[in-house]
């Protein structure tokens, strides 16, 4: 059972509002509304009786509230036991970074972090944002640096950091190569590279939004997961990409990265990085890294 889905019609059925309950959860009342009829889907009932001036619940909803309360209750109990068991790694912080942030940012903010506290000794581990959040519910990981999704797990606290800029990969010889940003528009007819978007949705959809948000279809040449693959197939002429502009670091003879000019929502050319942690649990180390990262947070923006 999808506990995610019980907190959203538990919230639902103590505020009889879909909005309110939304605000409770930190998540947008579509997302929720998606999640209550899921879940009456999967149980093939329905929950709620909906108009444009009330929410109620049915008999149906009434009868599995105290048991979808208990469920909750017990998944909770189980991920507190799951966090408490560090038994063999009490004094290290498990910190979770997906790429971009594992290049980009974490070698300067861990340089800063050990000069501050000598004694913090950090374990970092590098994965994709699909895998760091549930490792954070399970007590694996202490604290994460990812692209926070659309619809946010209430058990988890999100705090933006900044927005990376995306810049346009393409071959060194390439006719846009020697200049000094690029507009969509000129990529109109380009053959695009693009990540997987099942493991790196956010880059995926950064390039899509883009092109439509210029009145133009992306033409996908190929997709591919890693960062590396990308500019190695961007380096063999396969097509060009739009990616962070930490990529750029990889240095792969034969890409060249330029600027994309700025566009109408700022934003939106942008990939937001965020740290997020368990909601609600204390951690003098982790808070210790908060604090390095709050206190240098415009000079580390600046070198990511």
């Amino acid at each position: 059972m999808d506990t995610t889905q019980l907190r959203c019609f538990i919230a639902v059925a103590d505020t009889l509002h879909f909005g309110r309950a939304a605000q409770s959860l930190n998540m947008l009342p579509a997302s929720l509304g998606r999640q209550i009829r899921l879940l009456e889907d999967r149980l093939e009932t329905r929950l709620f009786l909906r108009t444009t001036r009330s929410v109620t619940l049915t008999e149906a909803g009434g009868k599995i509230l105290d048991d979808a309360r208990d469920l909750v209750a017990q998944a909770e109990r189980f991920d507190q036991k799951a966090r408490s068991v560090r038994t063999s790694e009490a004094g290290v912080l498990r910190v979770g970074a997906i790429d971009s942030a594992a290049v980009g940012l974490m070698p300067q903010l861990l340089q800063i972090a050990r000069a501050e506290h000598p004694e913090l000794e950090i374990r970092l581990i590098e994965q994709k944002t699909i895998h760091l959040l549930p490792k954070l519910l399970s007590g694996s990981l202490d604290i994460a640096f990812c692209r926070p999704p659309d619809l946010r797990d209430p058990r988890l606290t999100f705090r933006t950091l900044f927005y990376e800029t995306a810049v346009v990969a393409l071959p060194g010889d390439h006719p846009l190569a020697g200049e000094t940003e690029i507009a969509i528009a000129d990529l109109a007819d380009a053959p695009l590279i693009v990540p997987d978007r099942r493991s790196r949705p956010h880059s995926h959809d950064l390039t899509i939004k883009l092109f439509l948000d210029a009145g133009l279809t992306a033409r996908i040449a190929q997709v591919a997961e890693e960062k590396h693959t990308i500019v190695n197939l961007v380096a063999t002429g396969t097509g060009l990409a739009i990616v962070p502009r930490w990529t750029s670091r990889l240095n792969v003879p034969g890409v060249a990265f330029v600027p994309l000019a700025a566009t109408h929502g700022a934003t939106r050319s942008k990939l937001i990085l965020a740290t997020a942690w368990t909601r609600g649990t204390r951690d003098p180390r982790r808070d210790a890294l908060v604090a390095v990262l709050e206190g240098n947070l415009k000079a580390l923006e600046e070198s990511a």
